[in-house]
């Protein structure tokens, strides 16, 4: 049986935080889908285009010949997980709040989709600060990114405000 894991966010931008979670998710998924989540409220800074092709360049050296898919989802991220037929949710933990929130939104989903397991990986101590919108504010102010992010989405994040997004 092959064990597909579903990891959902907004990765505007993908940070060293994101790819410690999905250096980590090939360690017990054959597969990964990492699933772009959509919201029409909201108006991020990089176009989904932009995100899937930095999520492409700065996660597949880690798939190691497992299968790798980048999507985007715009309904419930349990519905989404079972139209990839994902067996697990993978959530990132940087700290207590991040658990308490997760705990429930875990309790939320295993109602929703009993079949879909909540796995937490905590964020390794090098990266536990890093959030995309610090990433975000720093670029914004002219600050150095460069041990928050790869060096392709640091290059993006210095062409997007250069332009003046």
């Amino acid at each position: 049986m092959s064990h597909i894991a579903f990891y959902a966010g907004s990765f505007d931008p993908p940070t060293n935080g994101h790819l410690d979670v999905i250096r980590r998710s090939f360690v017990i998924a054959d597969e990964l889908v990492i699933a772009i989540g959509t919201h029409p409220g909201k108006a991020p800074l990089f176009s989904i285009e932009e995100r899937k092709a930095m999520l492409e360049a700065v996660a597949r050296p880690f798939a190691g010949g497992k299968t790798l898919t980048i999507t985007t989802f715009g309904d419930l991220t349990v519905d989404a997980a079972r139209r990839h037929g994902a067996s697990m949710l993978i959530r990132g933990l940087r700290d207590g709040t991040d658990l308490d929130y997760e705990m429930q939104l875990a309790g939320m989903n295993g109602k929703m989709a009993p079949t879909v397991e909540t796995v937490f990986l905590p964020a390794s101590p090098d990266v536990r600060p890093i959030t995309a919108t610090l990433v975000r504010q720093i670029a914004g102010m002219g600050g150095d990114v460069s041990g928050f992010v790869p060096a392709p989405v640091r290059a993006a994040l210095a062409l997007k405000f250069t332009k003046g997004a």
